[in-house]
């Protein structure tokens, strides 16, 4: 019965997130992402802990180090592409 409300959860919070995604202006969005990617380098912390754990066994050590490579992928690529949007913003030359 705990996964039910699990998965209500989330897709709520996949709902709520969408639609709070949707209101941001265009002004907003190079800063969001800023705030993303910190998010997903505190992911990329987490993962690694649970990476070095013994504790649950060795499918954490398996799981975590497929989450340390999933969340690195997306800070790697949610600062290429910050940097890509602000550079749109400078001044040719």
């Amino acid at each position: 019965m705990d996964g039910v409300y699990l998965l209500f959860i989330l897709l709520l919070s996949i709902f709520v997130g969408f639609e709070l995604i949707q209101k941001v202006p265009a002004t907003l969005h190079t800063p969001l992402m800023s705030g993303a990617n910190a998010i997903s380098g505190i992911t990329v912390v987490g993962a690694l802990a649970l990476a070095g754990s013994d504790n649950m066994g060795e499918y954490s050590t398996y799981l975590g180090a497929f989450a340390v490579f999933l969340a690195t992928i997306n800070v790697v690529g949610g600062y290429l592409v910050t940097d890509r949007m602000l550079a749109m913003f400078k001044k040719k030359q």
